[in-house]
């Protein structure tokens, strides 16, 4: 509303700016009746539709009541702004009545065209930012519905695999296959028994890769080692969920389980200027030597996955790079925005 007024303000100096140019009075006078008709005006309208309106978003009545609305604001603001501008000059109450015929028109026409050309202004820009508002909750809703989407996908896509292990393991090693099923209840339980939710501290994404990893340990034994590096100023940072576990997965299924003696995966988060940077090194048989995934890639499903995670919640901020490790291995590496009320 007070923008509104401002902006009524400036319209009003322009008015009576143009109007001593031409030679209808003096500049005085002319601002005097200019802003106490404008004023007016703008104060009736204004309260009238903050009270009036059916529509909280573009804030302005429908239909009769808004061109009522209107009507009153021209009619109040006219006969109010001239009382105003005639004890200013000196003249009697509604001194108007004695004006030239020209005169009266030109003064009736510039309120009627001022006032219903602010009004039609002003209601463009309340339309507007709602139609805005309106296609930032549509985008909101289309990523939440992508992010699900994406997650529904990945979680049973890791469940299948766990299940493969799992009917090898039954007819190869009994109690192991027991410990293992024991494991995958508890993982199951945690992550179906919270809500499905757009973002979670990086420390909740920490703690499921650990118990995907301590579920990975029961199959692999001591071929599976791993290391977990999360400075405490980092865990509170929302990321999306199943962000990293796609990649874990990937460097247990390509680099370390085709490698007779395993070898060790190490997570690590840390703060680059704005931005954050989480590392998944794993020192299995490397890119080359990565068995192929059903596509005919290495890169595999989840890799996919994440990718397109990163680019529906950050778009071209976000950054996923696959390289060598120069000691042999894989190094995924992803990047993007730090929350702005991070410290």
């Amino acid at each position: 509303m007070l923008r509104h007024g401002l902006i009524t303000v400036a319209f009003c100096c322009f008015i009576a700016t143009a109007l001593a140019i031409s030679g209808n009075g003096s500049w005085e006078s002319q601002m005097v009746y200019s802003l106490s008709i404008g004023t007016i005006c703008w104060l009736v309208i204004d309260a009238g539709r903050l009270l009036l309106s059916g529509n909280k978003e573009v804030l302005w009545p429908h239909g009769l009541s808004g061109y009522g609305l209107i009507a009153l604001g021209i009619t109040v603001g006219f006969l109010g702004g001239n009382a105003i501008g005639d004890a200013w000059v000196g003249a009697p109450p509604f001194e108007f009545h004695n004006l030239a015929a020209r005169r009266m028109t030109s003064t009736i026409v510039i309120t009627l065209v001022a006032t219903i050309g602010m009004c039609f202004f002003f209601f463009s820009l309340g339309k507007s930012k709602h139609m805005q508002s309106q296609l930032d909750l549509a985008k909101r809703n289309a990523t939440e519905a992508r992010l699900k989407l994406l997650e529904t996908q990945l979680e049973p896509h890791m469940l299948f695999n766990t299940l493969a292990n799992l009917r090898v393991l039954i007819t190869l090693d009994p109690p192991r296959a027991v410990a293992m099923l024991d494991r995958l209840n508890s993982y199951l339980r945690v992550t179906l028994s919270g809500s499905r939710t757009l973002a979670h501290p990086l420390s909740a994404e920490f703690d499921r890769l650990g118990d995907y990893l301590e579920l990975m340990s029961v199959r692999m034994g001591e071929r599976l080692r791993y290391t977990l590096d999360l400075p405490d100023e980092l865990r509170d940072i929302p990321v999306p969920p199943l962000l990293l576990q796609p990649l874990v997965e990937n460097s247990i299924r390509h680099g370390l389980e085709p490698k007779v003696e395993g070898g060790e995966i190490a997570v690590r988060a840390r703060r680059n200027g704005d931005r954050l940077v989480i590392e998944v090194n794993d020192t299995g048989v490397g890119l080359d030597a990565a068995l192929p995934s059903e596509d005919g890639s290495n890169s595999g499903f989840g890799l996919e996955q994440v990718r397109e995670r990163l680019a529906t919640v950050f778009g071209a901020q976000s950054e996923m790079r696959l390289a060598a490790a120069p000691a042999g291995g894989t190094c995924a590496t992803l990047s993007f925005p730090l929350p702005a009320a991070a410290p």
